[in-house]
């Protein structure tokens, strides 16, 4: 080989090394995906942003699909931001296009369902033209229709009975969560936060779990938590309000309408985002 020819080959080389380097795989992804929530808040929408186009440029089949859902329930803890939510929607459109999954029974499959939430209730976009998500997108409406509806009667950790039609003229949330949820005792500190500054402005907040009220007890320890916690044995509320995953936080206002629907974690930003629906101030 010639002396300009051997630099010239060194050279692209060097200039293509930093792409060798980048190559992702299966593999990689999902080693990454395993290490998201360990990520500082202010580094995870990045890093959701990259996988999103790393999964997107992997080949098409039913693997590159199950990496873009598991990337979707990820991406919904906390404030990712608008561009990443809609990133992460693309890659998951754009798999479930290419590897169009067969429905199961009369439900829709799993994936078709976690896009439709992104777009009813984060405001992202999809393009995706599949029966299954219009079935999809059509279930979420009809649930939330039932849950404007809905009515309960649950006792708190105090023996108080609390009923949801009696709070009409309050604002309230209605948040389901758990003492094993990671999620759900990230945001507690936030709704307590909130509870306490908007109570006086007639804001109701109550934290729903299926749990024993032994383990809630055991779980608060010493700690003070303001909103009243209620018990649902049995989980009766959760199937009311169609919970298959949570944290979930439903925003009702004074008139009992259905305002805004939060499908996972919540920063204190969101939450007070979903507020600005309501009269309430600050």
């Amino acid at each position: 080989m010639k002396p300009l020819h051997r630099t010239l080959l060194a050279a692209a080389l060097l200039a293509a090394a930093p792409l060798l380097l980048a190559e992702v795989t299966e593999s990689s992804i999902g080693k990454q995906l395993e290490k998201l929530r360990s990520l500082a808040p202010d580094k995870r929408p990045a890093a959701t942003l990259q996988l999103a186009l790393d999964i997107r440029a992997l080949p098409a089949g039913m693997a590159r699909l199950k990496l873009a859902d598991a990337l979707c329930h990820l991406s919904t803890e906390g404030d990712a931001g608008a561009d990443t939510l809609q990133a992460v929607a693309d890659t998951l459109a754009k798999s479930l296009a290419d590897s169009p999954m067969p429905a199961k029974g009369d439900k829709p499959p799993m994936p078709y369902l976690d896009l439709a939430n992104l777009v009813r209730y984060d405001q992202v976009t999809a393009t995706l033209v599949d029966p299954l998500f219009a079935k999809a997108q059509q279930q979420l409406a009809d649930q939330d229709a039932e849950v404007e509806k809905a009515d309960f009667t649950l006792k708190d950790l105090h023996g108080k009975k609390w009923t949801l039609s009696e709070l009409r003229g309050k604002i309230v949330m209605v948040n389901f969560w758990a003492t094993w949820c990671a999620p759900c005792r990230l945001e507690m500190g936030e709704l307590d936060r909130l509870y306490t500054f908007f109570e006086p402005q007639g804001l109701v907040i109550l934290s729903i779990t299926d749990e024993d009220g032994f383990k809630v007890n055991s779980f608060l320890g010493g700690s003070t938590y303001h909103p009243p916690i209620l018990l649902d044995p049995g989980g009766s509320v959760h199937k009311l309000f169609h919970i298959e995953g949570i944290p979930r936080t439903f925003l009702f206002n004074r008139d009992g309408k259905l305002l805004s629907v939060a499908i996972d974690q919540r920063t204190l930003r969101q939450f007070l985002a979903m507020l600005q629906k309501t009269d309430l101030h600050n």
